[in-house]
């Protein structure tokens, strides 16, 4: 691939291409990135293998281009990431010894505050949280993040109290018809759900996923049928509806 790219890039090459920089390539891996999560979790074999490719051609394409610039290259980027992974995982490469997976991420965050301190970035427990992430995985890592520096719940009867009075704050301003109270209390429920699905290792933003992957899926099939007996689907009522949703429910084994 890496031939591909310097034949692109070179003087009979792409235009396009030749256009580009590492900045207005952001949108691009970030659109792939997601094409290729999809296609995961779809179980789209033919598909995880045209995304990764896409993913990883704009990989080496920004590294090509940040190095033509000056900037670090490929090798750069590699030689930096196994040193980073080798120092956070002493386990492994050196001496430590942990015990289970919460002192192991215990270490890493150590090691990492360490080495954000000899950057001259001591930096807060909250900071490595990208600020572009899709809020549900963000929220995921902000809780993550608060509670491996003890700032969580004791338990999860506590964290389940919160969640029941999140909802009877969000049915008040609901009664209250304020709109703006509206966002802020169903925003605190969502927040609070994410932290109960964490504690249950369960990441909100995969499991929403999921659970659209697999409406979307039903919903198609209810369509098809409806095609099939010769039917307007836009034009059945709802308990027309509901039944072809519970028989292909039922095709589905769920």
């Amino acid at each position: 691939m890496l031939t591909v790219i310097k034949r692109l890039l070179g003087p009979d090459g792409c235009p396009w291409d030749k256009a580009q920089t590492p900045v207005t390539l952001c949108d691009n891996i970030a659109e792939e990135v997601f094409e290729l999560t999809h296609a995961i979790r779809q179980g789209d074999s033919a598909g995880v293998c045209e995304e990764l490719g896409d993913v990883l051609f704009l990989v080496l394409l920004i590294a090509e281009l940040s190095e033509e610039n000056g900037g670090p290259g490929l090798a750069d980027a590699l030689a930096a990431g196994a040193a980073k992974m080798t120092r956070r995982h002493p386990h492994v490469f050196g001496e430590a010894e942990v015990k289970n997976r919460a002192q192991l991420i215990q270490n890493w965050e150590t090691i990492k505050r360490a080495e954000k301190a000899e950057q001259g970035r001591d930096e807060g427990a909250l900071a490595g949280v990208a600020p572009d992430l899709p809020p549900l995985l963000r929220a995921y890592r902000v809780h993550a993040k608060a509670a491996r520096a003890g700032f969580t719940w004791e338990n999860n009867a506590d964290l389940q109290e919160q969640l029941e009075q999140e909802w009877r704050e969000w049915r008040a301003a609901v009664a209250g018809e304020n709109q703006s109270e509206m966002e802020q209390e169903f925003g605190d429920v969502l927040f609070t759900l994410v932290e109960l699905g964490r504690r249950h290792g369960i990441k909100a933003n995969a499991a929403l996923d999921f659970a659209v992957i697999k409406f979307t899926s039903r919903f198609n099939e209810m369509e098809k049928l409806a095609r099939q007996r010769g039917l307007d689907f836009t034009k059945l009522g709802l308990d027309e509806m509901n039944a072809l949703w519970a028989e292909v429910k039922r095709n589905c084994g769920q």
